[in-house]
């Protein structure tokens, strides 16, 4: 299935594909570190940035466990 095929579809059914990949982004933004998210999503790092400061989210503390490691 085409992925234009499949949005159509979405569409029919109520589903907008911007608010669902933003909503899934911010999801995954307040769960992972911008470097990760930016990996995942193939986005660049500011752009996860900007998703991670959206969600309210700093990693100073994963970041300061991981160098005592």
């Amino acid at each position: 299935m085409r992925s234009e095929y499949l949005g159509l579809l979405l569409r029919r059914h109520g589903f907008e594909s911007l608010a669902s990949r933003n909503s899934a982004r911010l999801a995954l933004a307040s769960d992972l570190p911008a470097s990760v998210l930016a990996d995942l999503t193939g986005t660049s790092i500011s752009n996860a940035t900007r998703w991670t400061a959206y969600a309210k989210r700093d990693w100073f503390d994963h970041i300061a466990c991981r160098k005592q490691t």
